[in-house]
């Protein structure tokens, strides 16, 4: 497409095809980037009231045999109280490295955990995963590995009905991940996709109010889902290092879905909480999105269409209302949406998108950049696309643009500016006509813009 029309517009040393090359590297360079600063490290869910209310909070290094015995109460203890009372203490002892080096030493004490894990008594139980949730936190990967045992039986409980033990559980798989690849391997196989899937799906379906009436009913508290969804992050970012079999299992399709849920959930509802869930799973998808196995499984999310699109968008609107720092995410994930999807490029312009999405750029030097990133995968669709983008309120959108100072953020209106000129001749005429030289003069000594400004300056006086 570019090799076409490249003699249009020649940068002074540096050609169209150069051009696209770079743009390619900085995207690929900010997509690692981002996926590295969201390496989410692992979170310790401790209850300080409760600490405070057990009257200890300082932590005591047990030994092999008081670890022994608070094993043995809680296992043969003649009163579930008492029994509970010695798995508190086991647990404080647990929040010690060294105390947990000799439980994973001591034959037998992981056995006998999982065994309390999945008795018939509730509090036993989750005394028992709060301990598995300390060891949980350690950074020592034999630590992770010991809890191996435990693994299965942590996937199962996440589908049960205490939305504060499902938190438990989540937040213990979600470090044992981030720790051990032997863990990630482990947790494949035993299903923890699906495991999860299931897991933002309910808890997407607690916010429309016929669900979180029989929440209100079924569970102590409906608010941890909320929390949960935050902590699928480091789950399903950490279980990326094997992004094919993620996708071949169904992330996609199920985040994709879930997507649109959220979409119709802030329709539905003032949307308190939602940002919570929304957040993890934009993240989610756009790491995806990023990934050469999306194309090898046969499409973005296998229903890329204007569903996808529109319900972005409702989401978008959403955070401009309520929370504007959410924006970045969901404009990062149009962004790996439209790169290298025409169909979904369409979508945006046959929705009258382009309007809104400029409403954004006034919101941050950050959303700025994103928003002309999203309209330069469009432009570079062709000029059946800048057609449809020009004339219009892009002209004034990007002379505003090119007001700023931001590098960054200039540099980016230029690009856009480059692709306009190449498609779309009539836009270098226009940009001349409304004092766009101008505009551009301010940014001629900054080295790396220089070579765009350059060009476009030639091209707006060829018209």
């Amino acid at each position: 497409m570019w090799s076409r029309r490249q003699g249009l517009l020649r940068p002074v040393g540096c050609g169209v095809e150069e051009l696209r090359r770079r743009r390619r590297e900085r995207e690929a360079a900010l997509r690692k980037a981002r996926r590295e600063q969201l390496l989410v490290s692992k979170r310790l869910l401790r209850d300080d009231v409760l600490e405070e209310a057990e009257g200890e909070s300082v932590t005591v290094i047990l030994e092999e045999a008081e670890i022994q015995k608070f094993l043995q109460q809680a296992q043969r203890g003649p009163v579930v109280k008492e029994r509970e009372g010695a798995l508190v203490s086991l647990r404080r002892g647990l929040q010690h490295p060294e105390t947990q080096k000799t439980f994973i030493r001591l034959e037998g004490s992981m056995r006998t955990l999982v065994g309390l894990l999945t008795s018939n008594q509730a509090l036993l139980q989750l005394e028992a995963a709060r301990c598995l949730h300390e060891l949980s936190h350690s950074e020592q990967p034999a630590v992770a590995e010991a809890c191996l045992p435990a693994t299965s039986y942590l996937l199962t409980f996440l589908s049960g009905y205490s939305a504060d033990f499902i938190e438990l559980c989540l937040y213990t798989l979600g470090n044992l991940i981030v720790e051990s690849e032997t863990v990630r391997k482990q947790l494949l196989p035993q299903g923890i996709v699906p495991a999860l899937a299931a897991c933002i799906q309910l808890s997407s379906r607690l916010h429309s109010p016929p669900a979180h009436a029989a929440a209100v009913a079924t569970w102590p508290k409906a608010e941890p889902w909320g929390r949960c969804g935050v902590c699928l992050v480091p789950s399903l970012h950490h279980l990326q290092v094997n992004n094919e079999l993620l996708i071949t299992q169904g992330a996609l399709a199920t985040l994709g879905l879930l997507l649109l849920d959220l979409a119709g959930a802030v329709q539905r509802t003032e949307g308190a909480g939602l940002e919570l869930l929304a957040c993890p799973v934009l993240r989610c998808l756009s790491n995806l999105l990023t990934e050469a196995a999306v194309g090898a499984a046969g499409g973005q999310m296998q229903f890329g269409d204007e569903r996808v699109v529109a319900a972005l968008f409702i989401l978008l609107q959403f955070f401009l209302q309520t929370q504007p720092s959410l924006l970045p995410e969901g404009l990062w994930l149009l962004n790996n949406l439209t790169a290298n999807s025409p169909s979904l490029c369409t979508s945006l312009l046959s929705l009258d998108l382009i309007e809104p999405l400029l409403q954004l750029l006034p919101v941050s030097n950050v959303v700025s950049v994103l928003v002309l990133t999203v309209l330069c995968n469009v432009a570079e669709k062709g000029p059946a696309y800048c057609r449809h983008m020009w004339p219009g309120p892009l002209l004034p959108a990007l002379l505003g643009m090119l007001a700023s100072s931001d590098t960054e953020v200039v540099g980016q209106s230029l690009e856009l500016l480059q692709l306009l000129f190449l498609y779309r001749p009539e836009a270098a005429q226009d940009f001349y006509q409304q004092s766009g030289l101008q505009a551009l003069e301010k940014h001629e000594v900054v080295a790396e813009l220089q070579d765009r400004v350059r060009a476009l300056q030639q091209r707006a006086l060829q018209e």
